[in-house]
């Protein structure tokens, strides 16, 4: 399964879901930002290679539906509701992402 992680500027919470899930048994992770001033910008290439995109927050599924609905028409996209109040790998970050994504992802077996 092909997961994009997806923040603003993609410096502190989607990377850290990137590595948080990284080793995680049949998944293949990535991350973006929406911001023009993003370290790695959502594209369309991106938005294709995801089979799954979480968002940390509204704001981000609204940006991404205003430019890319088509693409996004049949793909799952939640929305994690994770404000920008961490930095990278922050442990509270870290523990929220673990409790939220397994089992948006249907991991938790």
């Amino acid at each position: 399964m092909n997961v994009l992680f997806i923040c603003s500027r993609n410096q502190w919470r989607s990377p850290t879901a990137e590595q948080v899930f990284r080793r995680y048994p049949g998944l293949n992770v990535r991350s973006a930002g929406t911001s023009r001033n993003a370290k790695k910008s959502v594209s369309h290439e991106l938005l294709h290679w995801a089979d799954v995109i979480c968002v940390m927050e509204q704001k981000h599924k609204d940006r991404l539906m205003a430019e890319y609905r088509r693409l996004l028409e049949n793909k799952p996209l939640h929305i994690l509701d994770i404000p920008d109040d961490y930095r990278y790998m922050d442990p509270v970050l870290v523990t929220q992402l673990e409790e939220l994504v397994p089992e948006l992802l249907g991991l938790n077996g």
